[in-house]
């Protein structure tokens, strides 16, 4: 089964009602590490958010749906399938409670990335849903970083121009509109979104960011189209 259609089995199922981010209550004894959990979701429902505190969460999930301990370097990429789709499934299920607090978008981001590949179309609601609840341009900088990691230059140039609000949002999002369209292959976008980071409200970040990247939109003006 795909974790598409696993996800869409755990979503049909009725669910407690209880406070967005907090531990839901089990029959079960509390594993040893509930401590840790509960401090980390208490962060959260302070700051859905905090990403540090996200990802903290999402590893310990993964590992108490694994059944094992913390990851060894040497061997994580080497997991059976079906654990990877468990420790994929844990983490949905962490992503859409977080989602449910209308402050969170970075949830949405984490939902887009695990949904990419077998939902593209969803993916990318998922993410224009996190841009659109976020007005600072953080929610675009790191939906269009994902794109980008994630091997989809073109997916990610096209979510950073929808989005993308240059005199009110943080120079990071300009950075990395300007680096899916070098990676796109479209250095002359890339020359007219590098521009466009001079209305930025932060300038000296603004100047810093153009200076860095300057050099790679010259190359790729200055290189043929294939």
């Amino acid at each position: 089964m795909s974790l598409i259609a696993r996800l869409r089995s755990l979503l049909s199922r009725k669910k407690p009602v209880t406070r967005v981010g907090t531990r839901r209550p089990s029959a079960a004894a509390p594993a040893a590490d509930a401590p840790r959990e509960d401090a980390l979701r208490a962060q959260l429902i302070d700051d859905p958010n905090n990403i540090e505190a996200f990802a903290a969460l999402a590893e310990l999930v993964r590992r108490r749906a694994a059944g094992v301990g913390p990851a060894d370097p040497l061997t994580a990429d080497q997991r059976p399938a079906d654990q990877a789709r468990a420790e994929d499934l844990a983490v949905w299920s962490l992503a859409e409670e977080i989602a449910g607090n209308p402050r969170s978008w970075y949830a949405l981001v984490e939902l887009g990335r695990l949904s990419l590949e077998d939902d593209h179309e969803g993916a990318m609601r998922r993410l224009a849903g996190a841009c659109e609840r976020e007005h600072t341009g953080l929610a675009v900088a790191e939906s269009v970083r994902m794109l980008r990691e994630a091997g989809m230059p073109g997916e990610a140039l096209g979510l950073g121009v929808g989005h993308w609000a240059p005199q009110d949002h943080v120079v990071e999002a300009g950075r990395q509109v300007v680096l899916a369209a070098l990676e796109a292959g479209r250095p002359f976008d890339a020359r007219r979104h590098l521009n466009a980071l001079s209305e930025a409200p932060d300038r000296a970040a603004a100047e810093a960011v153009v200076a860095e990247l300057e050099p790679a939109v010259a190359a790729g003006e200055a290189t043929p189209a294939p």
